[in-house]
């Protein structure tokens, strides 16, 4: 009797395994762009994380007799170049790593700056409306009606290049897009039901703000942070290209990609990696934007 109860007590959780790792496989067959996203960036972390580790040499050592080296897999040095060599002797794989990692401390710290002030400003607009919805969002109107390179150009000139400014114009041209987001899901939600409800039992505005409207408009928010990071990544390469961004000897790959213009003819490897790297950046951060808006938007359930 009782190897009979053991024998079905194994069965029942060799079933139940089997079910939960068809069900993931199932689950991940349905979120293929959230799966594959989360690969992507998954990669991109690691590299930025231990890019002292994998990069297999300094990234500001000049080396002027191994200058436009083209990538090899031997070297009669030590390490070969395994991307090549900019017109420095530096070596193209260990300025993408740490480039990367520059990259990703840039925006991230941008978009923590931009969203929170977004937030605030959206969830205050949208709440006591009246005169500080109408400043707020008339501000909004004002920012957008600048184009970002402009105002980025604007402000590198007065304050100089640097890495914090470099954060600061990164949040300043994108703090809009989360005010808007929040202000009309602010807008939305408090004429819900049980925010009327927690109103009348005499709930505090900020409680209602926080607990109630900011929390139901988390995910459109996660989606929308998760996209401006590709934005981002785009903006501050457009920005080192044009001189305007990480200020050298800095590693960035729009800096890269400045440098390597000109040798195309003779050196496309300068230009090519950094590029490669920027789309596999950027299309990574976009499949798990699109991934996790399927997740989290209830009209793309139903549908």
């Amino acid at each position: 009797m009782s190897i009979s109860l053991s024998d079905s007590e194994g069965s029942s959780r060799a079933n139940r395994a089997s079910g939960g790792v068809a069900g993931a496989v199932h689950w991940a067959g349905e979120h293929k762009s959230l799966v594959v996203g989360a690969a992507i960036l998954l990669v991109v972390v690691l590299v930025a994380v231990f890019a002292p580790v994998l990069a297999p040499r300094d990234p500001l050592e000049q080396d002027l007799f191994n200058r436009l080296q083209p990538p090899s897999l031997s070297s009669e040095g030590d390490t070969p170049f395994l991307l090549g060599t900019d017109g420095f002797g530096r070596d193209i794989l260990s300025r993408i790593l740490f480039a990367t990692r520059i990259s990703l401390t840039v925006v991230v710290s941008a978009i923590a700056v931009s969203s929170s002030t977004g937030i605030l400003l959206g969830l205050m607009a949208g709440y006591y409306e009246g005169r500080i919805g109408t400043v707020i969002m008339r501000a909004v109107d004002m920012q957008m009606a600048l184009p970002a390179i402009l105002l980025a150009v604007t402000v590198i000139a007065v304050f100089g290049t640097s890495l914090p400014n470099l954060v600061i114009v990164l949040a300043i041209s994108g703090w809009v897009t989360y005010t808007r987001i929040m202000y009309s899901e602010t807008l939305s939600i408090k004429q819900m039901e049980y925010v009327m409800a927690a109103r009348a039992l005499g709930a505090s505005n900020l409680r209602i703000m926080l607990r109630h409207i900011l929390r139901n408009a988390f995910g459109a928010l996660i989606v929308v942070a998760t996209l401006q990071v590709g934005n981002l990544i785009l903006f501050e390469a457009a920005l080192s290209f044009l001189g305007l961004g990480v200020p050298p000897p800095t590693p960035s790959l729009g800096s890269m990609l400045s440098e390597g213009r000109n040798v195309l003819a003779v050196a496309a490897w300068l230009a090519t990696f950094p590029g490669m790297t920027i789309v596999f950046m950027v299309l990574g951060i976009n499949y798990l934007g699109s991934g996790l808006r399927e997740i989290l938007d209830p009209k793309l359930r139903i549908g």
